[in-house]
């Protein structure tokens, strides 16, 4: 029996499996669909050891949140469902040392783009819903599945040693965008030290605020629950807002080569702001006003990790299509960045007037 058959057995299925595919388009984790004797669909899923590094405290966070959520939703799709292995844990570990889960298949679908600012919309509303519900979790009780994943002042000390080693002797080329990130370092720390001082509340972060990591209802195309749950950790509910700006109101793709193309749509800038305050009312009066912030720190941070990877040699995007494609990826977002620069009076006026709509 294969290995995957075999992992498929290791579960408390409701029948024996019958069929085992390949399922999704994630690029992290091997996924599959298993099918069991009574029709009864499931996710089955080895975990990347690469990206994480001890499967079992990233298990256990995602259980503490599902089972959580569990208590606190009223439809049963809102949330993720884990299956016990047959040894009673919420994971299956094989001899050579593979983990894997399984989840029941919830019905819907998602998206890798929105179709329309409804969609968009949903998907802000599925992450405000997700910290709203999470508000009075114990955030600090969270193991950092990746250390200092969102810490911008680390993030700021790896590319000064990257520029210092110049490994593969790309520091002069880049001379002009290493500058423009480096005047930008106070602004870019601004969120870890208001967290690291206790400003902003520590809350449970997502961390992959892209709207396909957002099931729809097939019927009413409205969000249920938001997906992959393998980067909760506890940090900035700023972090998800602004990463889903980042990505979803920009007008580019990341790696666009023209970035006289990418800007901020503030339209969808707003369209996101609205679904995410609706949905997560707890948010505080100091979140709720550092909202673009949280965007331009997110879009700034991006921008030095890709940076330090192409002077590292592509070692962590390694995924390339071509020599300079981490350079290009960086460039995009630092084209960004200067556009939300160019509009940030625009963006504080309507994340203030949302606010106050929304507070009438």
């Amino acid at each position: 029996m294969m290995s995957i058959e075999k992992a498929a057995f290791a579960f408390q299925t409701d029948s024996d499996p019958i069929s085992c595919r390949a399922f999704g388009s994630g690029h992290i984790n091997n996924t599959f669909c298993v099918i069991t004797e009574k029709g009864t669909k499931y996710v089955l899923q080895r975990i990347n050891r690469y990206v994480f590094k001890n499967p079992i405290r990233m298990m256990n966070n995602t259980c503490a949140i599902t089972d959580y959520l569990r208590e606190r939703i009223e439809d049963p799709r809102m949330t993720l469902h884990f299956i016990p292995s047959k040894d009673g844990k919420f994971y299956h570990k094989t001899p050579d040392g593979e983990f894997w889960r399984m989840s029941y298949l919830v019905g819907g679908f998602t998206l890798d783009a929105p179709e329309s600012d409804e969609d968009f919309y949903q998907s802000a509303l599925a992450f405000g819903r997700f910290q709203e519900l999470l508000a009075d979790f114990p955030a600090d009780s969270l193991y950092e599945v990746i250390p200092n994943f969102h810490n911008t002042q680390d993030r700021y000390m790896q590319l000064r040693e990257s520029v210092e080693l110049d490994c593969v002797g790309r520091v002069a080329e880049t001379a002009e965008d290493i500058a423009f990130l480096m005047e930008r370092e106070k602004t870019g720390c601004i969120l870890q030290k208001m967290l690291d001082a206790g400003i902003l509340p520590l809350r449970v972060t997502h961390n992959d605020t892209k709207l396909n990591n957002v099931l729809l209802d097939s019927e009413t195309r409205k969000s249920l629950c938001v997906l992959d749950l393998d980067t909760v950790m506890a940090g900035s509910s700023l972090y998800d807002y602004g990463d889903a700006i980042r990505y979803g109101a920009a007008t580019a793709a990341e790696d666009e080569q023209d970035v006289s193309k990418m800007h901020l749509d503030l339209h969808l800038f707003e369209v996101f702001t609205r679904g995410y305050l609706e949905a997560a009312p707890a948010l505080t009066n100091m979140e709720v006003a550092l909202l673009p912030l949280g965007a331009l720190v997110m879009t700034l941070e991006l921008a030095v990790r890709f940076l330090k990877d192409y002077l590292d040699g592509d070692l962590y995007f390694s995924k390339i299509a071509y020599p300079e494609h981490n350079l290009v990826r960086a460039r995009s977002q630092m084209a960004l960045v200067a556009d939300m620069e160019k509009n940030w009076t625009q963006m504080n006026l309507i994340v203030a007037k949302v606010a106050n709509e929304l507070r009438r």
